[in-house]
């Protein structure tokens, strides 16, 4: 840590620009929000928790998370690629010499645990206080001593945007603690198995482990969950834009509220399918095994779970094609996978919408529009647990600005964003 006067200092004179670029995958010349981005948040950790500018603070980050393949495979312990993007959540945080943790977010406010009180709290399900708790005791499980620290947070990862806020601030907060207490030696897959613990656990939400793992680990990453306690990844360099492409993620307006029966159906549902055949989960059910005994399980489980099972098997193939079609420059070929992936979703996965009110379909209505604005280029797909929330679309960089004008007036002005896959992961940006 260094004292928050030569934070500013060093920002101001661009003796962290060198980082930011990498970080930021933006040239010096267009670093300046990013610069003032650390600036406030050291501002408003002093401001906020009444520090002096010679208090020795770190600068955190952690990214958002875009899935590019593997829609709902990650509770079946499966296969998914995941990359990272370049808005994130950054934090200013230092311990302050109690047992109290206190972290203040923009626009959200002062969420404060009590570090010797530790275990779930029911009350507090579906808050930020049950997974900072969560992720205190997990770390405290691990051996290393937490404590006490303030942390004032700035997220431009909007919250329902299908970029994983809530696994972005998990491992904000992983990072934290990382640095803070743990002198950086938990890794970051551990960090993502700690959020995913308290997601689960404290929050209350059955999620896998892609999101985590996604803003974890930084830049595009292959990931094989069937070894629960120790899943395989590898990097995959690539470069859409080298490619003649630009990822956009398109928010469609849809409302998250009320959605949670509907996202744990899907694991409940491919589960039952694993059960029925003695396994818990898909990755352990061998496929030809599956499609020989549908008859009969059609008869116990009905329609649903068994295409959701179909979408599964076919949507793993797909990312180990993915993932060959990228090492091996083949692009046209990823976008074929992009869009067979889309096209499983909304068949058989079923997560495009509920159809309980279907006057309204804003993820059906944005797939519908981004199919007819490329007409027949880029591909386009759900993106993330689907229902509401985000689609994902690869654009031709000659049809980007066309693109983006054609969809926010459908969708709103900045619904869709350009985004960019970001190299590096959860990390201390200054310390």
């Amino acid at each position: 840590m260094r004292p928050i006067i030569s934070i500013k200092n060093t920002l101001a004179q661009g003796g962290f620009d060198q980082l930011l670029s990498h970080i930021y995958c933006r040239p010096a010349a267009q670093l300046q929000p990013f610069r003032d981005r650390i600036t406030c948040v050291a501002d408003g950790f002093m401001k906020e928790f009444d520090r002096d500018e010679n208090t020795e603070a770190a600068i955190f980050s952690a990214p958002g998370r875009t899935e590019i393949g593997g829609n709902h495979t990650d509770h079946q312990r499966g296969k998914v690629l995941t990359g990272s993007v370049d808005l994130d959540a950054v934090a200013c945080a230092a311990p302050n010499g109690t047992g109290t943790v206190r972290i203040f977010s923009e626009g959200y406010g002062m969420t404060a645990v009590d570090c010797s009180a530790l275990a779930p709290v029911k009350e507090e399900e579906n808050t930020t206080k049950a997974i900072i708790r969560g992720m205190l005791a997990a770390v405290a499980e691990k051996g290393y001593p937490v404590a006490g620290f303030d942390a004032f947070v700035i997220s431009d990862v909007p919250g329902g945007s299908g970029l994983s806020s809530s696994a972005c601030f998990e491992v904000l907060v992983g990072v934290m603690l990382n640095g803070l207490f743990c002198k950086n030696e938990i890794s970051l897959a551990e960090i993502a198995r700690i959020g995913q613990y308290a997601e689960n656990v404290y929050f209350g939400k059955p999620s896998g482990l892609l999101d985590q793992m996604g803003c974890a680990l930084g830049g595009i990453v292959a990931i094989d969950f069937f070894r629960k306690e120790a899943p395989e990844y590898h990097e995959v360099q690539y470069d859409f834009a080298s490619a003649g492409y630009a990822l956009c993620i398109i928010d469609t307006g849809g409302d998250h509220s009320d959605l949670t029966a509907d996202y744990a159906a899907v694991p409940a549902e491919m589960r039952s399918v694993a059960e029925a055949l003695g396994k818990e989960v898909l990755s352990e059910v061998d496929e030809k095994d599956f499609y020989k005994a549908v008859p009969e399980l059609r008869k116990k489980l009905g329609d649903r779970a068994l295409m959701r099972a179909v979408h599964y098997y076919a949507d793993c193939r797909r990312v180990e094609q993915q993932v060959k079609a990228l090492e091996e420059n083949a692009f046209d070929r990823f976008l074929d996978l992009v869009t067979e992936s889309g096209h499983s979703s909304y068949m058989y996965l079923q997560n495009v919408d509920t159809y309980r009110d279907p006057a309204h379909q804003p993820v059906a209505l944005a797939l519908a529009m981004a199919d007819h604005y490329l007409a027949g280029r880029g591909a386009f797909r759900v993106h993330g647990g689907g229902f509401a929330g985000t689609i994902q679309a690869f654009v031709p960089l000659d049809m980007v600005d066309g693109f983006r004008a054609d969809m926010d007036s459908v969708l709103g002005s900045g619904a869709c964003r350009v985004t960019y896959i970001r190299p590096v992961g959860g990390c201390v940006l200054v310390e």
